[in-house]
């Protein structure tokens, strides 16, 4: 009986691996830190931006003492290289930065830096998040990669995307600084208002290719201003007296150098200086906004957003030769998302720590403790978002207003809530949803592209429920697009199919528009003929409820401009005889 129990007891525990040693549970891998004094010798690369945003990082990391260069574009040949050195089921963004990141590396080895030499003078910096998505196990993707490829311990410098201002790289080499983090600030802002300034300018350039070259300009301006650009040390601007009485106060101290910094390269003359000059090459390009095209508002996963290459299929440059004009998504919009998230889960944890039971004076002074915090909380959240729009919408000023504003959050919930709850987050969050029912129901575009890498969890999830959105909201054009490293020529066919529909949208709504002033085409055209202002890439036309389109919104201002100016009617009388200038007609 002994021996039966005993064999019995050895079954059940072989069955429920009792038997088994204990599990070696994960450990990070444990990697070369990148030290203050390498700063000097080691060059960091950074990818997966905007070419714009990055040539602003690079000139920023510049001023800050690094030696910094961006990948070059990640083209289908990447793709492959990190299919080829990476695990199978990543998605496009991990094998396109992986395999640029390779790439390089490899062409440093062709030049004649041994793999030693690269690993030692070589890092990469990225962003990372915890997840749901694949996106927090990138890092991790990367080393395994590299370590494939034969780049044994090269180091990849990573911060926590969701941890905002409280990011911290963890490595002495790379220390966020103040100077660093308020020219990361004006980098984005830079790069998000220049980059919808040339998609905006783009589609409507009389001489192609100007737009092009007077953004270059631009941008070697303002990389140049960047670079110059140097901490402000409050010891050498404030009176010695003070100073003396500021200095032993650490709180005071560290609080006048914030703002003194703060006012130096956000919003002194730094900034006004180098977005004026940045207005001032592209002013040189001449604008003719009679063209009638449509507008599409690219929404979908960040990276697929962001890049400008055969990730996205080059979908912006193929859109504008299809005759579109791009609406795309600014870095800003994302920051403020992240923002929005937080003080809305800060709303939802309200008073989860307050016991419900004890005696009444604790509680209550729980209760109060807990109101105090969460409205510190809610007031950091606030000022912060404030302060970012506060300035962004300023550089969108100088510009004409030209870059169209950041939307409002709140809006973006309250649209997609029907159909995508605000607190289910993972990639994009209820943002694609938003966005889609946003933009068709202040028809503020003809047409809502999507682009998201094959196999995107979060995006998978918002594409599920675009479905409900276009057979409960009016006006929906809307088209996801799965970008991958094949299928190039079947995604524009689709968009080219789509396209269509849009282009018709944005017709009937231009003859609208001409057929409610009265006028005739040819009276628009020689208003903007004898009046060179309105032919200026800046020149402010107003919108109008309902029209996305902005030759159709230019018609409508222009006619409002000749019911004003009597001048020029009358010599138009006199110049043409027998022709009557129409009676003025209440746009609608």
């Amino acid at each position: 009986m002994a021996r039966l129990v005993a064999e019995a007891r050895e079954r059940l525990e072989r069955r429920a691996h009792l038997d088994a040693p204990p599990p070696t549970h994960y450990r990070r891998e444990v990697a070369r830190p990148f030290t203050a004094a390498e700063r000097d010798r080691v060059t960091i690369l950074i990818g997966g931006l905007t070419a714009r945003h990055e040539q602003l990082i690079q000139a920023l990391l510049a001023a800050c003492g690094h030696r910094c260069l961006p990948l070059p574009q990640m083209d289908l040949n990447a793709c492959l290289v990190g299919k080829q050195y990476g695990n199978n089921g990543l998605c496009n963004p991990a094998y396109f930065t992986v395999g640029a990141l390779v790439s390089y590396l490899q062409q440093l080895e062709a030049q004649g830096l041994s793999r030693r030499e690269i690993v030692d003078r070589y890092v990469f910096f990225t962003a990372t998040t915890c997840g749901p998505c694949r996106f927090g196990m990138y890092e991790g993707e990367f080393r395994l990669a590299l370590r494939n490829a034969g780049f044994e311990g090269f180091r990849v410098l990573t911060f926590q995307q969701d941890d905002g201002v409280r990011a911290n790289t963890g490595e002495a080499g790379l220390k966020l600084t103040l100077l660093l983090g308020l020219g990361a600030w004006n980098a984005i802002q830079f790069g998000d208002v220049l980059n919808d300034v040339a998609y905006a300018i783009r589609p409507f350039e009389t001489v192609p290719g100007s737009t092009n070259r007077a953004l270059a300009e631009a941008m070697a301006l303002l990389s140049e201003d960047f670079s110059r650009r140097q901490h402000l040390d409050p010891a050498t601007k404030l009176p010695a007296w003070l100073w003396k009485r500021l200095k032993p106060r650490k709180v005071t101290r560290q609080t006048t150098e914030v703002v003194m910094n703060l006012r130096r390269h956000i919003y002194g003359d730094l900034s006004r200086d180098a977005i004026r000059a940045c207005r001032e090459r592209l002013e040189t390009v001449e604008v003719d906004r009679l063209r009638v095209k449509p507008v599409v508002k690219v929404t979908g996963e960040f990276w697929a957003q962001t890049t400008e290459g055969d990730g996205n299929f080059k979908m912006y440059e193929f859109l504008e030769r299809e005759g579109a004009q791009v609406v795309v998504d600014p870095l800003g919009t994302w920051l403020m998302y992240l923002v929005r998230q937080g003080h809305a889960k800060l709303l939802n944890r309200r008073g989860v720590d307050v016991p419900r039971r004890g005696p009444l004076g604790a509680r209550l002074r729980a209760k109060l403790a807990d109101e105090a915090k969460t409205a510190a909380k809610r007031f950091g959240y606030w000022a912060g978002a404030a302060i970012y729009r506060q300035r962004y919408h300023t550089l969108c000023r100088a510009l004409g207003e030209l870059p169209h504003p950041l939307v409002d959050q709140e809006a973006l919930a309250e649209a997609a809530e029907p159909f995508y709850k605000s607190l289910a987050s993972g990639g994009e969050g209820h943002l694609e949803v938003g966005k889609n029912v946003y933009y068709s129901t202040r028809r503020a575009a003809h047409m809502v592209l999507s682009l998201k890498p094959f196999g995107c969890m979060p995006s998978t999830q918002s594409d599920g429920v675009q479905s409900t959105v276009a057979a409960r909201v009016d006006n929906v054009l809307f088209l996801p697009i799965e970008t991958a490293a094949e299928g190039e020529l079947h995604a524009h066919s689709r968009v080219q199919m789509v396209l269509v529909e849009a282009r018709e949208r944005a017709e009937e709504e231009f003859d609208r528009a001409l057929a409610s002033t009265g006028r005739k085409l040819s009276e628009i055209r020689r208003y903007v003929a004898d009046h060179r202002e309105l032919r200026s890439p800046f020149y402010h036309v107003p919108t109008s409820p309902g029209v996305a389109g902005v030759a159709a919104n230019f018609v409508l201002h222009v006619s409002r401009l000749i019911d004003r100016d009597r001048a020029w009617q009358s010599r138009q009388v006199v110049s043409q005889p027998g022709l009557r200038a129409p009676a003025n007609q209440q746009v609608p």
